[in-house]
């Protein structure tokens, strides 16, 4: 039999002000949206008809950095920017 050990963990507290600054300039995330869900995430976009799927590509704080009608052109996007690309459901 093989003694593997006693494994413990400190508890580690993360700040709320840290976690929001993990993945920072590292990575992003793709998530698929209504247009709908448009006008809040960015308002700046033109008026979007109603009931298409789109995807967002947001900063890991989840600053929105541009918005896509295809998964793979937001993570080109992300690549472009030296970003991984993550998706979030």
């Amino acid at each position: 039999m093989t003694d593997l050990g006693t494994t413990t963990h400190d508890n580690v507290r993360v700040t709320p002000e840290a976690l929001a600054h993990l993945g920072e300039g590292h990575i992003a995330y793709v998530k698929q949206i209504r247009s709908e869900d448009v006008p809040g995430l960015f308002p700046q976009a033109p008026q979007i008809a109603p009931g298409l799927k789109l995807f967002a590509l947001h900063s890991a704080d989840g600053t929105p950095i541009m918005l896509t009608d295809s998964r793979e052109a937001a993570v080109a996007n992300a690549w472009s920017q030296e970003l991984q690309a993550v998706s979030v459901h």
